[in-house]
């Protein structure tokens, strides 16, 4: 399952169990949208481009943990016992002659919404100078090209971590890999990638899987990729398993400890799959943590 996109996982994931059209895997379609904040004297936007609705059976949210543990977390918190379902959002950073994208959602030919979102923004997609990717997963990845194939954001500078684009290239995404090779500028993890925005390595999701830190004065914003994916059971039980981390172990060591420092220190941080607008804070709740979204 390690080379499979997220996407394709996920839509055969739900073929295979044969679940309810009410409940099934893959994307769904949301409206196109845009949701503007700042931080400091920078200017940010988050983008919606789809959702993903997952059957509660523990195959993959709760992976290890008994099927009734993860319906009580569920339940309460007021959500549906038999369904999680995960935001798709990139952000979009302003920064100076910069406009700088983390993340491009499923694609085009998903039927992803991102670039109507980024046309909300009051965007176009030729004048995105950076993009930043945090890992390599389709719904990460796919919104690098349109739905002809061709460069969706021409005039950018790709982003990724060497160790990331390495594992992209070995896993299969030929396509994508040859439409933004020459444009792909990796780098190593930990690194400033470019002014105001800094790599903070989140092991485990993948190889070269990473957050970015978005910095303005004294102002933060982390950008945690996928360290985390549901706002309730991501959230509440951090030491249970996903099935789509690469390295169990190292994801639920990184979700325990980053979760902790972020209730402590209360950066403000974007999700790319918490609901939507998807920016807020990290609370302490019981022995876990919960999602206190910003105003």
């Amino acid at each position: 399952m390690r080379g499979i996109t997220w996407v394709a996982a996920l839509v055969s994931l739900g073929m295979a169990a044969g679940v309810d059209a009410a409940v099934a895997f893959g994307p769904a379609a949301v409206a196109p949208a845009a949701h503007e904040f700042t931080l400091g004297k920078l200017h940010l936007a988050t983008l919606h481009d789809a959702q993903f609705v997952i059957p509660n059976d523990t195959k993959t949210f709760g992976v290890g943990a008994d099927a009734a543990a993860v319906t009580n977390v569920l339940r309460a918190a007021g959500a549906p016992t038999d369904r999680i379902t995960l935001s798709v959002n990139a952000l979009l950073v302003r920064m100076g002659h910069r406009v700088v994208l983390i993340d491009t959602g499923i694609g085009q030919k998903a039927h992803g919404e991102l670039l109507e979102s980024l046309h909300e923004a009051g965007v176009k997609p030729t004048a995105v100078t950076d993009v930043l990717i945090t890992h390599s997963h389709g719904d990460h990845i796919g919104g690098l090209v349109d739905a002809e194939g061709h460069l969706a954001f021409p005039k950018a500078t790709i982003r990724m971590s060497s160790a990331e684009w390495e594992f992209m290239q070995s896993k299969g995404a030929a396509d994508v890999v040859k439409a933004i090779s020459k444009k792909v500028h990796p780098f190593e993890l930990g690194a400033q990638v470019i002014p105001g925005i800094k790599s903070v390595p989140l092991k485990g999701h993948t190889p070269g899987h990473t957050g970015y830190e978005v910095s303005s004065g004294s102002e933060r914003l982390l950008d945690i990729g996928d360290m985390a994916h549901s706002s309730i059971i991501s959230l509440a039980k951090p030491q249970w398993g996903v099935q789509f981390d690469t390295d169990g172990a190292a994801a639920k060591a990184t979700r325990a400890e980053t979760l902790k420092q972020l209730s402590s220190d209360q950066e403000l941080i974007f999700s790319p799959h918490f609901p939507y607008p998807g920016v807020g804070h990290i609370e302490t709740a019981g022995d876990g943590f919960s999602w206190k979204p910003a105003r």
